[in-house]
């Protein structure tokens, strides 16, 4: 069982199941509401139980998708596809130990001018 929370603890929740390996996301929607790059991890929709949801607010990003956030705090917990069963989830959002490890950068074409990527991860151009 893993566990975790907005900055404030008004969304708080726990994930009993698997995560897959966390990415970075550069897209310009993720750098917009993050304030850089996004890094999250997934996992089957039912696994996740939401334990605090009082400020939990969705904003519809696109016709595709989600992304869910804590309307006090601000913090940017979630990102919910329409058409798929799984959920990606804040990386930094989750309590520590994770046991996870980063695996990959995507929509790194849409990666700020401001910043390099320099470790030796994959990069997806989507």
């Amino acid at each position: 069982m893993r566990t975790g929370a907005c900055l404030c603890g008004g969304v708080a929740f726990e994930i009993a199941g698997e995560l897959s390996p966390p990415s970075v996301c550069h897209c310009s929607q993720c750098r917009k509401q993050s304030g850089h790059v996004w890094a999250s991890t997934s996992t089957e929709q039912g696994n996740l139980k939401l334990t605090a949801s009082e400020t939990l607010k969705w904003f519809r990003a696109s016709d595709t998708a989600k992304r869910g956030f804590c309307s006090d705090c601000g913090s940017f917990l979630f990102w919910k596809h329409n058409d798929e069963d799984t959920i990606s989830v804040s990386m930094g959002a989750l309590d520590a130990p994770t046991g996870l490890t980063l695996t990959r950068h995507i929509f790194v074409a849409d990666k700020g001018d401001y910043y390099n990527i320099t470790d030796e991860l994959p990069q997806r151009a989507k």
